[in-house]
């Protein structure tokens, strides 16, 4: 199988990420809930883990580094814990529905006020409308750092200052970034950051994180145990016991951690040329097939290494199924749970098949999947 789903998540992983799990599994206890070795090894792998990703992310107190099972867990949150009653909110029609429906919630459930900053029909955004949208009641602007749809990269700096010199938080959602673009919070103006473990990171499934920046109070989405203060009636307030109730998924986290060791190793920026490589000799040559339709914006490749189509009026589906059933190339087809920018790239019937190319392709993958859609525009022309 030749698989390009990446922005899914990263199927193929470091060995060094399935050898730090198996290795947990059988050496880790329960954090905070004992002094014995094994509770202990995992305190010690939790503690370290923190401080590689508050460094890696430019968070500046590892502390305020949350373990979380996905980005859509650490976006809940985030925009939960932080949104008050009649807030304002700003956000893009680039959104995954990890932010689209924990806002929709809030609308619906505490009256918050939602504005959209529209994309045109390359999914390009007008970074002035930032600024135009800002109210005296708006509390934060909420966005992707890249559309998992087109891959194009927003200007995180640029809407970090806006936000800044306006006092507004910056909640932002890497899930497409993280491990495959250099983040650095304080630098970006990044209030909180939301990161997934397992796509660009290269880490297991139902890994991921929230990263504070700075004295910002996030109310707790989930209470329980904690294996501290447990004659408290309420969660306990310090970081980061307060957003983490109950056990942790410390056979990922070890898998994590080993994750970013291998990023450090190899280097993000080798790993991104990489990738981009593929993807833009995929993209130039599938472009010149009649009938193939591309969708994002390709005059520049600082972006994600992601390539959206369809052929012709072809159900994206179709093309999909084509494409692992007749050639063992695994895609993913349909709306890709963003809803809005579907809408705006006039997609919303039709869908679209993406192509994300990940670490672990080669120079084989992309050719391979460059005839497939060649012949399979010609299937369809014809």
């Amino acid at each position: 199988m030749i698989y390009l789903d990446n922005a899914a998540t990263t199927m193929m992983k470091p060995p060094c990420v399935a050898e730090a799990v198996t290795a947990a599994l059988t050496s880790l206890g329960n954090a905070s809930r004992g002094a014995h070795e094994g509770a202990l090894n995992t305190n010690r792998l939790l503690y370290r883990t923190r401080g590689k990703l508050a460094d890696f992310f430019g968070c500046p107190k590892s502390e305020q580094v949350i373990f979380t099972n996905n980005s859509t867990e650490a976006l809940n949150i985030a925009i939960s814990g932080t949104l008050r009653p009649g807030d304002h909110a700003i956000t893009t029609v680039l959104e995954h529905n990890s932010v689209l429906r924990p806002l929709y919630r809030l609308q619906r459930e505490r009256g918050i006020d939602l504005s959209f900053v529209p994309a045109d029909r390359r999914g390009l955004i007008d970074y002035e409308d930032f600024e135009r949208l800002i109210r005296p009641d708006t509390r934060a602007v909420v966005c992707t750092h890249a559309s998992n749809l087109t891959g194009n990269l927003l200007d995180i700096r640029r809407i970090g200052a806006i936000a800044a010199r306006h006092g507004l938080l910056f909640i932002v959602d890497a899930s497409q970034t993280a491990g495959a673009v250099p983040i650095d919070m304080v630098d970006m103006g990044i209030s909180l950051l939301c990161f997934t473990g397992h796509k660009s990171m290269m880490g297991p499934q139902g890994t991921g994180g929230l990263l504070i920046n700075g004295d910002i109070e996030v109310e707790p989405f989930k209470v329980g145990g904690t294996g501290v203060q447990s004659f408290l009636t309420e969660q306990p307030r310090e970081y980061p016991t307060r957003l983490e109730a109950g056990t942790l998924n410390g056979h990922g986290i070890a898998g994590l951690s080993a994750a970013v060791d291998f990023i450090r190793r190899m280097g993000i920026d080798a790993i991104r040329a990489h990738e981009i490589k593929l993807a833009r000799r995929f993209c130039e040559a599938v472009s010149a097939i009649p009938g193939v339709v591309t969708y994002g914006d390709f005059t520049t490749w600082e972006r994600c290494p992601v390539v959206a189509l369809n052929i012709g009026s072809a159900d994206s589906a179709l093309v999909c199924d084509a494409l692992f059933c007749d050639y063992g190339i695994a895609t993913r087809a349909g709306a890709h749970c963003a809803p809005l920018m579907h809408r705006a790239l006039h997609t919303k019937a039709q869908g679209a098949v993406r192509f994300s190319f990940g670490y672990f392709n080669t120079d084989d993958d992309a050719e391979a999947s460059i005839e497939a859609v060649c012949e399979i525009a010609e299937r369809i022309g014809k």
